[in-house]
């Protein structure tokens, strides 16, 4: 078996490295449980922190792990050099999210090369590993080439 990561294996790698430097995934303790070519699954542990009752998340931190997993599932199409950022994202929150954690489930529905339409469904897990519907998120991200211009 050889040493050396697949470029899509380096490119996950890669997303995963940017997103979780981003100081709203550490607070929130985002982890990343799978990805694949356009899907992606996160969870978040429910925090006391983040909750308006006891054991029952503000919609700041759904909307969030939502948004996290979506975008990160349209990064998983893009070519090297390039990254994305969410421009639009309209969230339904269809129960309370409490529980042991937060796991959404990202897809992107429609790539192109400068807008990425994607989506995630969040759930609610207890501490059986039992899963309930809590919201469901859709979105556009901005791809965006990082690559120097020539003039």
């Amino acid at each position: 078996m050889s040493n050396t990561a697949s470029p899509q294996a380096e490119h996950f790698n890669q997303l995963q490295a940017i997103v979780l430097a981003m100081p709203m995934a550490r607070t929130l303790g985002l982890s990343f449980k799978h990805m694949a070519p356009g899907k992606t699954e996160l969870e978040i542990p429910v925090q006391d922190a983040f909750t308006f009752r006891p054991g029952q998340l503000q919609a700041t931190a759904i909307f969030a792990i939502a948004d996290f997993a979506a975008v990160s599932a349209a990064g998983t199409l893009l070519p090297a050099g390039w990254v994305n950022a969410t421009i639009d994202a309209n969230i339904k929150i269809v129960a309370p999210a409490s529980g042991a954690l937060l796991r959404a489930r990202g897809r992107v529905i429609n790539a192109s090369k400068l807008l990425t339409v994607c989506a995630a469904d969040v759930y609610s897990v207890n501490s059986s590993g039992e899963e309930t519907l809590c919201a469901t998120l859709l979105g556009t991200a901005r791809n965006i080439d990082t690559a120097p211009r020539t003039q």
